[in-house]
């Protein structure tokens, strides 16, 4: 239509010219019977090339998808350097710590740095893997990594031929000297003290606790910073052990992992771990008794039972008055309830509006979960870092630094008296989480900004073995 229109103003425009003339300029022209002059024209592209914009919008789409992918590589790659680098960290601190002590390498130990240098190694094939071509760091990372692992080849050799052989001379030694120590007060201090008895109460009050032994980092890493773990004091058989860590969320809240070991060794290498999650735990107060992991549910002034074996939670029961949602807690937040056990079974650690924040303690029956007794302290629980109990006495921790804590209050729910006590013991980080006494190993178990720390504890006589009755 538009190609008429121009033809024929054209034709309008050279009327003074005849037509014969026009026409022999125009090879494709024709006359209509109306006198017109018609052409047709041959335009070599549409007008809009639509076509064309198809295959751009197909190209264009293609590549976005192409680009998404690759970002979504270079994600999974700086999540794995994360996570790699975090691994270095720690090796190297402990490596350090090693090479600081020259007494105190074990063949644990060995074992447990190169199993941590095969997951880089593989964390690290992974990482050329997905790059397409060779990279500088990741070059650089790898020649690290191998080098490490002849490192400590040859550690362990020198290790087995000479430090390990010291190591036990001085054991040996140390014994002696224990022996000839016990001989000596044996034959002068007139008549001996009974022998304190495991899972027994033939103790008087905590009289010393001994310098941090740190098992490990939590196995989730630097960031998880609170959290409990420990040792069950009666495993269900067949079981023999029974190690357990529940380190939290970043949030220093919600519990929704944690993992049991059957062996010591186990636990110390990382090998042979059983993980579950668990939906809604809260807080650093839960403990392992009798194969189930009590814990105090999430938003709520309840306890949870959960069956380690099955997973799942066989009995919910609300403790009476207690408060929560960060009401009363230690000094470290969301610890509004805290379960604890000793000889005699389990106990919760708690505070009420009634006792205005003041610890509350009640005997719990584990079957049921049912409150058997309860006794409220004069003692403020904001105050406090964390607490356990033995023996049926609540004792009580505070900061001093950050380097170093003290076991300040106690209160014998026996006699119903409360006394102040100072027990200072050192720390490898500035916060403490959760406690965990055992009695069967009397040990406390500490969570201590993510590392899994356990001290000794030792026990005045009673007081008629103190007369020497």
């Amino acid at each position: 239509m538009f190609s008429l229109a121009v033809l024929v103003l054209l034709g309008l425009s050279t009327a003074s010219q005849s037509l014969a003339e026009h026409l022999a300029g125009h090879e494709n022209g024709t006359i209509d019977a109306n006198g017109f002059c018609q052409c047709s024209v041959f335009l070599p592209d549409p007008t809009f090339p639509v076509d064309r914009m198809e295959k751009l919008e197909m190209t264009s789409n293609s590549l976005s998808v192409l680009v998404e992918q690759e970002l979504l590589k270079i994600q999974e790659s700086v999540t794995k350097i994360s996570i790699f680098e975090k691994r270095m960290h720690n090796l190297t601190l402990r490596i350090e710590k090693m090479e600081g002590s020259g007494l105190t390498y074990t063949e644990l130990d060995f074992e447990l740095l190169k199993l941590e240098i095969r997951e880089m190694e593989i964390l690290i094939t992974q990482l050329k893997g997905s790059f397409s071509g060779s990279n500088v760091i990741v070059d650089q990372l790898y020649a690290e990594i191998k080098n490490m692992s002849l490192t400590i080849t040859s550690l362990e050799t020198l290790d087995k031929n000479n430090v390990l052989t010291i190591r036990r001379e001085i054991l040996s030694l140390k014994k002696k000297l224990q022996e000839c120590e016990e001989f000596k007060n044996h034959t002068n201090a007139g008549p001996t003290q009974p022998p304190v008895i495991y899972g027994s109460c033939n103790h008087g009050l905590i009289s010393d606790i001994s310098q941090p032994f740190v098992a490990q980092l939590n196995w989730r890493g630097f960031d998880y910073k609170s959290g409990a773990w420990g040792k069950d004091p009666e495993p269900e058989p067949p079981k023999k052990e029974l190690y357990w860590q529940a380190p939290l969320n970043t949030d220093n809240r919600y519990m929704e992992y944690y993992r049991y070991y059957l062996s010591y060794d186990n636990f110390l290498l990382y090998k042979y771990p059983t993980q579950n999650r668990v939906l809604y735990g809260q807080g650093s107060g839960m403990v392992v008794f009798k194969n189930h992991l009590y814990y105090n549910c999430h938003s709520s002034r309840d306890i949870c039972k959960l069956n380690l074996d099955s997973n799942n939670v066989v009995l919910r029961k609300a403790i009476p008055n207690a408060v929560y949602e960060n009401r009363f807690s230690y000094t470290t937040p969301w610890q509004d309830i805290d379960i604890a056990v000793d000889e005699s079974g389990l106990w919760v650690i708690y505070a009420t509006e009634q006792s205005t924040g003041n610890i509350v303690i009640s005997k719990l029956n584990e079957t049921s979960l049912e409150v058997q007794r309860t006794w409220t302290t004069k003692q403020y629980k904001p105050s406090v870092s964390n607490a356990f109990i033995v023996c049926g006495v609540l004792y009580a921790t505070r900061t001093v630094n950050t380097r170093q804590e003290e076991i300040f209050y106690a209160y014998d729910t026996n006699t119903e008296q409360e006394s102040k006590i100072s027990l200072s013991f050192n720390k490898m980080m500035e916060n403490i989480y959760g406690i965990n006494y055992n009695p069967k190993d009397h040990k406390l178990y500490v969570y201590n900004d993510g590392y899994l720390v356990n001290y000794d504890l030792g026990f005045h006589p009673n007081a008629e073995d103190a007369k020497g009755v």
